[in-house]
């Protein structure tokens, strides 16, 4: 069984990054997103917008307690 993915409109897209409509129009102008060509359409794939907000997530950094770094006197 072949699972298809949701297509999403730029619009849809936009709105799920919480951007403007330009930002995804960039993503698709210079290949950093995978998009699909409906005719004169572009559609991004759901799983494409999962992917990409996947890769650019940075995860803090769990610093020590400022103890650890004084040196004794």
């Amino acid at each position: 069984m072949v699972t298809v993915d949701r297509l999403l409109t730029v619009d849809q897209v936009a709105e799920r990054l919480g951007t403007s409509l330009r930002f995804p129009r960039r993503l698709i102008e210079e290949r950093r997103i995978t998009f699909v060509k409906v005719g004169r359409h572009v559609r991004i794939p759901e799983s494409a917008v999962d992917a990409y907000v996947t890769a650019h997530t940075v995860e803090p950094i769990v610093l020590r307690p400022a103890s650890a770094y004084r040196r004794p006197a």
